[in-house]
């Protein structure tokens, strides 16, 4: 797994360090290096030596910089210079960009990899309003009720539980491993939140339509035999949503689970996984439903039992 040095003038990376584990959660191989007003470059290059001598490991190292020619820059390049092999650089840090990097790393194992994957992310994240706005309303975004013409029933090529929903990850790895041509996020909440919603919509790769339907709705399509030009990539938010579905009669026979973000009482099974004793109930009734799970954070990754994770966190 590559690690990452978070470095910036002043306090910033400290702060976007601090954004980024409110929603991806705590992570291990990330450093700190900030650049205060009284300090000169040998101070620099000093906490980015402590920065890497913490890691421990021989793994290659990215530097998540704020800007391009300054002084956090300039030293990280000396660094670079010296093992351009191991280490990359990517300057214009964004959260955007430093919430891939957390994803994008447990499937990469080069920081050249790593780079080059989160500079269209990062540069996606800069949009604006109304630009966006105006954007969103001149694509074509029909409600899931009119999407499929032709005779059948929904064909659901993958279901992700993913705290997330749609992000960059899901966007330019799971959807064209899935082949899906629509996205459907089923959440009640999401359904009935505006903001959340355009988002949302405004993520969907170039390509692929994307809806937000409360779990009723999909209930309802799924036994609609009008919809067999759906190939569907269903993202829910929770567990306890997908179990409402499923029992719902929503044909889900396997579960990506992908991400489940951490709160006050819940347990970290995983660098990405966190859930609570009824998350876990959750999970074992969709067993007994009959459903499969497929741990993964990303397409590369190796699957994982998530019973045996669960057992070895011992969940509470």
């Amino acid at each position: 797994m590559v690690n990452l040095i978070v470095a910036s003038h002043g306090d910033f990376a400290k702060g976007i360090l601090m954004s980024g584990s409110m929603i991806f959660g705590e992570q291990e191989n990330v450093e700190v290096v900030t650049f205060q007003p009284t300090e000169g470059p040998d101070d620099l290059d000093k906490h980015y030596q402590e920065a890497l001598a913490k890691f421990g490991n021989d793994d290659d190292t990215l530097f998540l910089v704020d800007l391009w020619g300054g002084s956090p820059f300039n030293r990280a390049s000396l660094i670079q210079q010296q093992n351009p092999e191991h280490t990359a650089i990517i300057a214009g840090l964004n959260l955007p960009m430093l919430i891939e990097a957390y994803g994008g790393r447990l499937g990469m194992n080069t920081a050249a990899d790593l780079a080059k994957y989160l500079v269209p992310v990062a540069k996606d994240g800069v949009k604006s309003i109304p630009e966006a706005e105006e954007a969103a309303s001149k694509a074509v975004k029909p409600d899931a009720s009119t999407a499929g013409l032709k005779a059948g029933h929904i064909n659901i090529k993958l279901a992700r539980l993913d705290t997330r929903l749609l992000h960059g990850q899901v966007a330019t790895a799971w959807t064209p491993d899935s082949k899906a041509n629509r996205i459907i996020v089923v959440s009640d909440a999401v359904a009935h939140d505006e903001l959340r919603k355009n988002l949302i919509q405004q993520a969907a790769p170039n390509g692929v339509r994307a809806n937000i339907v409360p779990i009723s709705k999909m209930i309802e399509v799924a036994k609609d035999d009008r919809f067999g030009s759906v190939d569907a990539f269903l993202l829910f938010e929770t567990v306890g949503d997908v179990l409402a579905v499923v029992k719902g009669g929503v044909p889900i026979k396997s579960l990506n689970v992908g991400s489940m973000a951490h709160s006050e009482g819940k347990t970290m099974v995983n660098r990405v996984l966190s859930m609570d004793k009824a998350d876990v109930a959750a999970f074992e009734e969709l067993r007994d439903l009959g459903v499969t799970f497929d741990v993964r954070k990303v397409p590369s990754d190796n699957k994982a039992n998530l019973f045996e994770l669960i057992k070895k966190a011992n969940v509470r």
